[in-house]
């Protein structure tokens, strides 16, 4: 197999998996007795450490870039401006942005605490048509290029979660 087919199927592998674990999980999700999905808590901010010049600006940044990376709307290309080190893992953001369930999958920030001026831990849940299927997950957020991201770490802690699988770039 060459190797532009291999990461292709590597890719490809871990979409599925990305999008199969939260369709799995949301089976068991927790919903108000309504069927609504329980409501989301208010957003924090929190600085351990010297932070950026203006940490309001930032958490928003952080919050908006977190959420366009888990839109379906936002194409592929866009999304890897919005992931560390975006260009190593074109194959897989596009492999997962081109699958069918990758329309129910969103994400939502509920906390921001900066340990830097370029990082920042960001507590968030990973929705499946508008249920949480995991919920208070801890992942990052890096400024790179003048540009607050996804972190490399927290995508490959996603990837992880669905199995033992290796991916190029994680």
């Amino acid at each position: 197999m060459s190797g532009h087919g291999h990461s292709r199927s590597v890719a490809w592998a871990a979409a599925a998996v990305l999008l199969l674990v939260p369709a799995t999980a949301a089976c068991t999700a927790g919903a108000t007795e309504n069927g609504a999905a329980s409501a989301s808590s208010t957003l924090t901010t929190a600085t351990r450490a010297d932070g950026p010049a203006d940490p309001a600006a930032a958490t928003a940044r952080i919050e908006k870039n977190w959420a366009a990376f888990f839109d379906p709307s936002v194409s592929a290309d866009r999304k890897v401006e919005l992931v560390q080190n975006g260009d190593l893992l074109k194959p897989l953001i596009a492999a997962v942005a081109g699958h069918p369930r990758a329309a129910a999958v969103s994400s939502e920030v509920t906390g921001v605490t900066f340990t830097s001026p370029t990082e920042a831990e960001v507590t968030y849940d990973l929705l499946v048509s508008g249920f949480p299927v995991l919920s208070d997950a801890k992942g990052g957020a890096v400024l790179e290029d003048g540009v607050w991201k996804v972190s490399l770490t927290s995508l490959c802690a996603l990837v992880k979660r669905g199995g033992d699988l290796a991916v190029p770039g994680c």
